[in-house]
């Protein structure tokens, strides 16, 4: 199976010349790498700027929970499911915990949102994890954002839905992140589909990928990459430097 890549430039770059110049530059890094998914998440305001290619897929942010009919539309500030698919996107990211920090988006939210990605066709990035690595809570965390968003939806989903274990404490942009370690990502993993096959049953929980995020770059993504059970990366701040993030993408 190929390895799944997600390069999230979250809100980067600040200029459509420069989004262009990121874009151009992986796409260029990209070509020789064969066995990998690469898949790239820009701001809603780039993601026009871009088509997909053989060699990448694109990835919105977020999405909004309802795809109305013309008339019922007035939802300001939001992105339908519609316009995703008009824009050429495969996948979405829904719960990424800066959201859930900052934005205040509940486990309740999220699955509505995963009802919406999953009914249109994409395969869809559910984030979880934990605020703070403490002793024997981390796991009921993570379980109950799984449980509260996925419980209520159709196992059928299971061909469109990637887990992304990423730590709220690991993601770069945090103040005294560090990424977790490769045996902590493992034990995660088979946590996460002890939890799936509560939930969805013995098919989700063997088949489902699960991606690792939270500080990655060149110099701890092999680490990862090579666990048993680890399907991919969802990379932040590495993948806004091309050459960093092809390096990434050459470990995979």
């Amino acid at each position: 199976m190929k390895k799944i890549i997600i390069a999230n430039w979250k809100m980067n770059p600040q200029t459509a010349k420069e989004a262009r110049r990121l874009f151009d530059a992986i796409k260029k890094g990209v070509r020789p790498i064969k066995n990998t998914e690469v898949v790239i998440a820009p701001s809603f305001v780039h993601l026009s700027l871009f088509k997909p290619s053989g060699s990448i897929k694109l990835a919105a942010q977020d999405l909004f929970f309802e795809d109305p009919p013309a008339g019922r539309r007035a939802y300001t500030g939001e992105i339908s499911a519609s316009m995703l698919k008009d824009l050429k996107v495969s996948y979405v990211i829904v719960g990424h915990s800066e959201r859930r920090q900052y934005i205040g988006e509940s486990d309740e939210l999220i699955s509505k949102k995963l009802e919406s990605a999953f009914s249109r066709g994409f395969k869809t990035v559910l984030c979880v994890g934990e605020k703070e690595r403490e002793e024997g809570g981390f796991s009921d965390i993570v379980r109950m954002q799984l449980k509260k968003a996925l419980s209520c939806l159709s196992r059928n989903y299971t061909s469109r839905l990637i887990i992304a274990y990423e730590p709220l404490w690991a993601i770069s942009t945090t103040k005294g992140a560090r990424a977790d370690t490769p045996q902590n990502a493992f034990e995660m993993t088979i946590f996460i589909r002890r939890a799936m096959l509560d939930i969805w049953g013995k098919n989700a929980a063997l088949k489902i990928p699960i991606l690792y995020g939270g500080s990655v770059n060149s110099k701890n993504a092999k680490g990862f990459l090579d666990v048993k059970g680890i399907s991919g990366l969802l990379v932040g701040g590495a993948s806004l430097k091309p050459d960093e993030f092809i390096k990434i993408l050459r470990l995979s």
